[in-house]
């Protein structure tokens, strides 16, 4: 499979890897201005935009990033279920990693016996495994569950429609557990983002930053989508891509 790629600018690499829902142009919407300095590149994951269709499987599409997007040095950042597939993308090309920038990724598996983490990643598997509702309801229990602060408008905008279809069926991310130990012995940075809007999120961001020896960093004003406060995030990550 080839990932479609969205690419702008021109300066160093970065590759954003979106999350659930949106492709590549839409959920990096906010990060345009960073064009002026950087070469954008933003894939759509399997299923999202104009890539082909598959299940959603963080460790194949790890394996697509890793190929397709990391063949020459780059940085990389990771939205959500895009986070956890840009940390086995990390660790599989290390060598052509500059910097990992993750920003909230639902792995509760990291964070196993927890009872707040536990119950958020049951919430999400509940989502991914509905059957009898409508996108519209499925949309609004996936926005509470996320921690995505924006209203459900019907008929539901058709790349929602997609969206929702494709996380149906989705490998859990309850299953992950992403390769911290590699990523900690790694050369490159790490740095973890959240939005200081869910316990759960703030106990997996703090876990894997631990983990890692991450920079760790909270962005408030747009809940879970944290690259959606534009200019806060942008100039958090700049700065951290831009330090030595």
């Amino acid at each position: 499979m080839r990932l479609y790629v969205h690419r702008w600018g021109s300066g160093p690499r970065i590759v954003f890897v979106h999350g659930a829902l949106l492709g590549g142009r839409e959920a990096w919407r906010a990060q345009r201005p960073l064009t002026e300095r950087w070469t954008v590149l933003a894939p759509d994951r399997p299923g999202h935009g104009r890539s082909p269709a598959a299940r959603t499987d963080f460790e194949p599409e790890a394996g697509l990033i890793a190929e397709q997007l990391l063949d020459e040095p780059a940085h990389l950042v990771g939205l959500s279920y895009g986070a956890i597939v840009s940390m086995y993308a990390a660790a599989r090309r290390s060598e052509n990693v500059r910097s990992l920038t993750i920003v909230e990724p639902p792995c509760s598996g990291v964070v196993k016996g927890n009872p707040v983490v536990d119950k958020f990643g049951a919430d999400v598997r509940a989502i991914l495994e509905l059957t009898d509702v409508g996108p519209a309801e499925a949309l609004r229990r996936f926005f509470r569950v996320a921690g995505v602060q924006e209203e459900v408008v019907e008929p539901v905008p058709e790349v929602l429609l997609r969206g929702i279809n494709q996380l149906f069926g989705a490998r859990p991310p309850d299953e992950a557990q992403p390769p911290l130990s590699e990523l900690a012995a790694a050369s490159f940075p790490i740095m973890v983002v959240s939005g200081g809007h869910s316990e759960a999120n703030e106990i997996i961001c703090d876990t894997i930053a631990e983990a890692t020896a991450a920079r760790r960093e909270t962005v408030t004003g747009a809940g879970h989508l944290v690259p959606d406060t534009g200019t806060p995030f942008n100039t958090l990550l700049e700065t951290f891509l831009t330090t030595p």
